[in-house]
């Protein structure tokens, strides 16, 4: 079932007074009763997986093993919750200025997060999704709350292939991962930022390359969300793991899909309505941070649009 002599060790490290022994294609278990019946649980699950996805990886078993962890634990607190977010204060850049939560859309930004292990945030341009979703997750890595931050853009222009740009894949990928760059070293000292990104510690990629991957005790964030197609949005969801939070954000009405795909993050909201854990914030014009001529520009779009709905 694909289940090899690394999976099995990292089990019975997991479960030092159980004795794992490999047989053929079966594995002999020695122990308290309790502890073999988690692990006939955890077997299960694995071998589940190992059928659905054709391999397992050490991440998957680690996954499953934070989740047996949890369930013997149920009142374990998740760090997550604990970060420290003092009125509308977030941290400060490393010039010491303060990133504050500045709008009533923002502030809800954040208290969504404090309290949902995934949230959306749905809005026109310029109303600091983005900048807002990169300062918590800065805030959350600085605390120690999490081991990584990752930050995803789906590369429409390029069909998230790449393959025809010049340069390597970071010359390649930069043009549609700048804003998160741009946020980022607002917060993080450039010379820490790079060492951060050398160590994988502040991962910023295609939304592509999260394919095949379980994202534990990390802070996810994935940009631009109105350009990914269902299955897109449904693969990025499944890779969240143990102890971590995401934030998807979005303009749902500047979707550059081509026509016959429909947005992932517009059929999101009626698919996991209502779920705990999930919460939804929509900002709007009186959100906007930007210049203020840019949310004269949003109303304006607003009214032509509704104009010629009717």
């Amino acid at each position: 079932m694909g289940f090899g002599d690394e999976h099995l060790k990292k089990l019975d490290e997991a479960y030092p007074e159980t004795k794992l022994t490999a047989r053929g294609s079966s594995i002999k278990m020695e122990g308290a009763e309790e502890d073999c019946n988690e692990l006939i649980e955890i077997f299960s699950e694995l071998e589940s997986m190992a059928k659905r996805n054709g391999d397992l990886t050490d991440s998957d078993v680690d996954t499953v093993l934070a989740l047996k962890k949890s369930d013997r634990e149920p009142e374990q607190h998740n760090p997550l919750r604990d970060i420290n977010v003092s009125g509308d204060f977030i941290l400060n850049t490393h010039t010491g200025d303060a990133i504050k939560a500045k709008t009533p859309g923002q502030k809800q930004i954040v208290k969504e997060s404090a309290v949902n292990d995934i949230v959306f945030t749905i809005g026109p341009a310029g109303t600091g999704k983005t900048y807002t979703s990169v300062a918590l997750a800065v805030k959350a890595l600085k605390e120690q709350k999490v081991k990584k931050i990752v930050l995803a853009r789906p590369a429409v222009e390029a069909g998230e292939t790449l393959g025809f740009l010049p340069g390597d894949l970071r010359e390649k990928i930069d043009p549609y991962l700048r804003p998160l760059y741009d946020a980022l070293e607002d917060m993080i000292e450039h010379d820490r930022l790079e060492l951060n990104i050398a160590k994988n510690i502040i991962e910023i990629a295609p939304l592509a390359y999260m394919r095949g991957r379980t994202l534990n005790n990390a802070f996810v964030i994935l940009d631009e969300a109105q350009n990914t197609t269902n299955m897109q949005m449904k693969m990025f969801l499944t890779r969240i793991g143990y102890n971590s939070r995401a934030i998807i954000t979005g303009d749902i009405t500047q979707t550059d899909l081509p026509r016959r795909h429909k947005s992932g993050l517009i059929s999101i909201q009626d698919i996991l309505k209502g779920i705990d854990g999930i919460s939804f914030v929509y900002l709007d014009e009186n959100d906007v941070v930007r210049h203020k001529l840019v949310r004269d520009i949003i109303e304006a779009y607003d009214k032509y649009e509704n104009k010629n709905e009717k």
